[in-house]
């Protein structure tokens, strides 16, 4: 099992300063951790316009672009691996995003897993100018343009929301082909995780029967596609933010008893079964991930 941290971008002690995200995936690369992932968001609502809106996110929380800070640790890191934990597939043009990665994991020599997901705010596909209501079906078809493009120097698609013709990107990514895990929980989203996904990111689960259902769920229907099961990944999150040492060693027995092949290392969220750790500040969030780290990783 592979052990990753998200870079805490939307406190702006780290994310608003280039060289705390640098010193902070520099810190998690020395500790040992195979994966730094980023959150997407590219507008964020004002609230005072909107006193229902809960606790979701707003245009308070700072969200870096994930292509923008991947291409600027491809130069400040050796080895260790981007993960996109979830881009917004659906609000973006297909061929764009398709060179974007690519262009980012030549820069990083191969290291990038694009994680996307269909979205839930409204406004902004409203402000990108691209269709709410048909999201999930148009990032059915999204996957397929950038498959193709990753794989060829030239390609001619037709399809329902693209048409392509005997045109293609440069650069290709290095191994023709980028990993796809796709975020969320719907029945549906099974279905795609299963139909052309490399791994899955359901990370809104708790440790609990849940979760293992939802897991073997996913495995029957893999098996029923004729797909190898075990060939499909599964990355969940866990928090700094709650217990201690022998807890978060329960969490981590618990994840691998149910299969799952990565874990992502949260120390700034605070929903659902995550809790943010106390402090903001850089050193703060490196302390955590490092004694996380040193907590649990003879268990991987």
């Amino acid at each position: 099992m592979k052990l990753g941290v998200a870079i805490p971008v939307i406190d702006s002690a780290v994310g608003g300063d280039p060289n705390a995200i640098r010193d902070f995936a520099q810190a998690a690369e020395d500790i040992g951790y195979h994966d730094l992932s980023v959150p997407d968001h590219v507008l964020g609502v004002n609230v005072a316009s909107r006193p229902d809106w809960g606790d979701r996110n707003t245009s308070a929380d700072l969200f870096q672009d994930p292509f923008v800070v991947f291409g600027f640790l491809a130069g400040c890191t050796r080895a260790i691996g981007f993960s996109t934990q979830v881009l917004i597939l659906a609000q973006r043009q297909a061929v764009l995003v398709a060179k974007q990665a690519a262009c980012v994991d030549v820069l990083c020599g191969g290291r990038l897993r694009l994680g996307v997901g269909i979205g839930w705010n409204a406004v902004e596909f409203t402000g990108l100018n691209e269709d709410f209501h048909n999201r999930g079906r148009r990032s059915e078809e999204q996957i397929a343009v950038m498959k193709a493009l990753w794989a060829e120097p030239h390609v001619t698609f037709r399809g329902k929301y693209h048409t392509i013709e005997d045109a293609g990107i440069n650069p290709l990514p290095p191994r023709r082909a980028i990993p796809i895990w796709f975020g969320g929980h719907a029945d549906v989203t099974v279905g795609r995780v299963v139909k052309s996904g490399d791994g899955w990111m359901p990370m809104a689960y708790g440790p609990g029967d849940e979760a293992r259902v939802a897991f073997d769920k996913m495995r029957v229907q893999a098996d029923a596609a004729g797909r190898d099961a075990a060939s499909i990944g599964i990355d969940t999150r866990v928090t700094a933010g709650i217990g201690g040492e022998a807890e978060w060693r329960d969490t981590v027995r618990f994840w691998k008893s149910c299969g799952v092949t990565d874990l992502t290392l949260a120390t700034y969220s605070g929903r659902g079964h995550l809790r943010r750790i106390a402090g903001r500040s850089l050193k703060d969030h490196i302390a955590a991930i490092r004694r996380y780290w040193d907590a649990v990783a003879d268990l991987l």
